[in-house]
């Protein structure tokens, strides 16, 4: 993989890159940010290129003089697993060392699950509180009123031939359960504990009846994975339309993304769907979700089968 400095034909790669990562925000024009990167001293924009020339990661770094700072870290969501976010990490970290940088600092926002692969890399939280002010006239307001949702629908026809779900290592410290007529308060809990860094909204707007009728129907099953003894994720099945089944949910809780355990409860929560001989299985992921989940879906056997964008209002304005 060849890393170099962004160049101009690499500009609008690099923006749909971070977008597909999840990076921007509608306060940030990322064409302003390279921009003023590219003529600031002590800045550079680092990008990944494979052997088709196609940008598959970047970062951003500077020395403010007292220390060093990356941001807009990002590895295509088709990538990630290949080492890539390392490579180009270390070399950030290289060029900032060659500046006299002594020490590299970065900031993630609260939730963000790429917290564990910054704690592998060495990174430590500092007792340090992150105070900002608007040195420009500032946007109206910090997210769009209203959110563009593309849903992607995707389904599975038959059963994968791989071999049943395989536990990653340390199998002493998982276990699944299925939660037989959970509690709307536990279910709740479940679903913004994974949701909440995805903007998962639609349980919410349910009344505690409206939902126990849900989550505790003999028809719909929901899964808790342990870890530790602690709840780390769930997959919910719903097989209340004959021949069919649903994967209505299925997540981590941040915590717990980068051990191994999201692809056992995939293949767990697949098994235990065609154990059922339905017709096919269907799932769909949208914009919101992590940037993983469409290729992390495909890789497990889905396939898209149809696709719609939706106008919401932004769920976390209130």
């Amino acid at each position: 993989m060849d890393i170099r400095p962004v160049e101009d034909g690499d500009i609008e790669s690099v923006v749909a890159l971070w977008e597909s990562c999840g990076l921007l925000r509608p306060w940030n024009d990322p064409h302003t940010d390279i921009a003023r990167v590219r003529t600031a001293p002590q800045s550079e924009i680092f990008v990944m290129a494979d052997e088709d020339e196609a940008i598959v990661a970047s970062a951003m770094a500077g020395d403010d003089g007292h220390r060093g700072w990356s941001y807009y870290v990002a590895v295509s969501p088709n990538r990630r697993g290949e080492g890539l976010g390392k490579a180009i990490m270390d070399h950030a970290e290289g060029w900032l060392k060659s500046q006299g940088a002594p020490k590299a600092n970065l900031m993630i926002r609260g939730g963000n699950p790429v917290k564990r692969f910054y704690e592998a890399a060495g990174y430590e939280v500092e007792d340090r509180v992150v105070m900002a002010k608007w040195l420009a006239e500032p946007p109206a307001r910090d997210e769009p009123a209203e959110l563009d949702v593309t849903i992607t629908y995707l389904e599975m026809l038959e059963q994968p031939t791989r071999g049943p779900a395989r536990p990653p290592r340390l199998t002493e410290k998982i276990a699944l359960m299925r939660a037989e007529r959970p509690t709307v308060s536990f279910y709740r809990y479940l679903y913004n504990a994974v949701g909440a860094s995805w903007v998962w909204y639609e349980r919410n707007q349910l009344s505690d009846e409206e939902l126990a009728a849900i989550v505790q129907d003999e028809k719909v099953e929901i899964c808790v994975l342990y870890y530790d003894g602690t709840p780390a994720g769930y997959a919910e099945l719903d097989f209340r339309q004959e021949s069919e089944v649903e994967l209505a949910y299925f997540g981590l809780i941040p915590d717990y993304i980068g051990l191994g355990l999201g692809s056992y409860l995939l293949d767990w929560a697949i098994d235990t769907a065609w154990s059922r001989n339905p017709r096919r299985l269907w799932v769909n992921t949208c914009t919101l979700d992590h940037p993983a989940a469409l290729p992390v879906y495909q890789k497990a056997g889905f396939m898209p089968c149809d696709q719609e964008t939706i106008r919401i209002k932004d769920p976390r304005l209130g």
